[in-house]
């Protein structure tokens, strides 16, 4: 998986290379395509846009503070959680089971964008892991459980740690569209951008034994810059291909069910391939 990964960023910036070239690279591409014929997708053209994700996640130090108790669990190991292919991508009931992208796009001037929407990411903690440990914890059962400066995970009795349902980044951004190849029906646009949005996770967290956390809430913010392709066919009908890199930060995730000040903060940078299809409203053509 980390080498698809791998293979995916770096087709991504070799586009951003080519693409972002001088006038010269622009006259190249034209010398072996007509673009006498050119579209554009002009201001006021809107599109929406549905698909699916598998992400990537750097390990991070998750800290945990509570009555009793304020430690770090340092360079944890995450994983995605893909759903398994089947009737649930489809379903209009459980569109929002499997690791999903909803976007909704209005140009504000010719081939600009604004770009609203949710990436539905799955983010899992591995729990076969010994992880480093820094801090204190009064309750002597789990205080017991470090040894060494470390605490392994893997029995679920000390932690269990997901962002399941999910890891909700809200994020509206901007994306500047470039047409670079079309033809009767079928028209080819590279796009790049970046954006900002909140966290909404609903976070799956037992700590200690107690009940299992799990609810929405506000945790924290994201950034991103994102670059994508884009197939349109007869002028409306879109299929996407995007990579997404970016950073994350949630100082106020909740681990217990009460009101109690209990919680974790953790921040990690992430990588993220989708793809889907779209419908184009009001195109317009050059």
């Amino acid at each position: 998986m980390k080498k698809f990964f791998e293979l995916v960023f770096v087709f991504f910036v070799g586009i951003n290379f080519v693409f972002g070239q001088s006038n010269h690279t622009t006259q190249e591409i034209s010398d072996n395509y007509d673009f006498s014929n050119r579209s554009s997708l002009k201001k006021g053209t809107m599109f929406i846009f549905w698909g699916w994700n598998r992400e990537g996640f750097s390990k991070s130090d998750i800290r945990f503070k509570g009555n009793g108790y304020d430690f770090t669990l340092h360079n944890v190991v995450a994983h995605d959680r893909p759903s398994p292919f089947g009737l649930d991508y489809f379903n209009p009931g459980k569109l929002s089971t499997p690791e999903f992208n909803f976007r909704y796009a209005y140009f504000l001037k010719d081939n600009l964008a604004l770009v609203v929407g949710t990436d539905h990411m799955k983010y899992v903690m591995d729990q076969e892991q010994t992880a480093r440990f820094s801090g204190h914890i009064s309750n002597p059962t789990y205080a017991g459980m470090v040894q060494n400066g470390q605490v392994d995970l893997t029995d679920e009795q000390f932690l269990t740690f997901e962002h399941t349902d999910g890891l909700n980044y809200i994020n509206a951004g901007l994306e500047k569209y470039k047409n670079i190849l079309s033809k009767k029906n079928f028209d080819i646009f590279w796009a790049y951008g970046g954006g900002i949005g909140a966290l909404m996770p609903k976070s799956n967290v037992k700590l200690f034994g107690n009940e299992r956390s799990d609810r929405y809430h506000l945790a924290g913010f994201g950034l991103d810059a994102r670059t994508n392709i884009n197939f349109v066919f007869w002028d409306h009908i879109m299929a996407r291909v995007e990579g997404k890199f970016g950073y994350i930060n949630m100082p106020d995730i909740k681990t217990t069910l009460n009101n109690k000040p209990d919680k974790a903060s953790q921040d990690f940078v992430f990588y993220q391939v989708n793809f889907g299809v779209g419908y184009i409203f009001n195109r317009k053509l050059k």
